[in-house]
């Protein structure tokens, strides 16, 4: 028996998330079909980030145990003629038989993409969101700064999170325009529910002037969900990486 790590890439339009549901196709669903067949026996693979519906990923993390002698980093190469192509695996390699994805101390990175430009482009329909109104990045930038540490961010989560607390550590926001793309890079030990698109979302009120960036200062305090902005479309949203730290 074997513990092997996938590096998983794909566009998370079609699919009603990573984690396997009732009600519709999955990333972890395709991932798990697809390695059975290929190693003729079931798989069932763990993920390190179960990003919603829409949402899109350029290196998302999942572990499986197998008993088939392939060698891990040729799985990638198999598995990949039979995935459709919206997934596919960017690197597999044998790890460590404890080595688990979420309980292991990492890193990961967001980035949130915003079309801020007069018309939406057809094109980008898919991998951002757009908004016309005017955005002060140096103001986003300002009340970005007051979520940088560990903080209590109950004011950022999702209805719904099951979560034995809502203290988690950001390690940085990056936010910057190229053309007419407005990027939002947050990364931290950790996430909550939601936690990234409505950190977007209040960002987006702030540079839009709905308020001073100071108010993220009392948004934070609150610990109360109804005091953040909305919650920005998964649409705009990709998982680029996750690292362990250690490695």
């Amino acid at each position: 028996m074997k513990r092997v790590r996938l590096t998983v890439a794909y566009d998370g339009t079609n699919y009603c998330g990573w984690q396997i549901q009732a009600n519709g196709n999955t990333v972890q669903a395709e991932l798990n079909r697809h390695l059975s067949q290929l190693l003729q026996e079931e798989i069932m693979t763990i993920g390190a980030s179960r990003t919603d519906a829409g949402v899109h990923a350029l290196g998302n993390v999942a572990v499986f145990d197998t008993n088939a002698r392939m060698p891990g980093e040729k799985i990638s190469y198999a598995l990949n003629q039979r995935l459709p192509e919206d997934i596919r695996i960017q690197c597999s390699e044998e790890v460590a038989a404890d080595f688990h994805p979420r309980y292991c101390e990492s890193e990961k990175t967001y980035e949130y993409r915003i079309l801020n430009r007069r018309f939406p482009l057809p094109t980008e329909r898919f991998y951002s969101y757009f908004y016309h109104y005017n955005l002060d990045l140096e103001k986003m930038r300002e009340g970005a700064a007051y979520l940088i540490g560990e903080h209590d961010f109950a004011s950022f989560c999702g209805a719904g999170a099951q979560v034995k607390t809502t203290v988690r550590t950001v390690t940085g926001i990056d936010i910057a325009k190229e053309s007419d793309i407005v990027t939002i890079r947050v990364t931290g030990k950790g996430f909550l529910y939601n936690m990234v698109r409505i950190i977007t979302g209040t960002l987006i009120e702030i540079g839009g002037g709905m308020y001073l960036p100071v108010r993220m200062k009392d948004i934070l305090e609150a610990g109360d969900r109804s005091a953040a902005g909305p919650t920005a479309p998964a649409c705009g949203l990709t998982l680029i990486g996750i690292r362990f730290i250690g490695e």
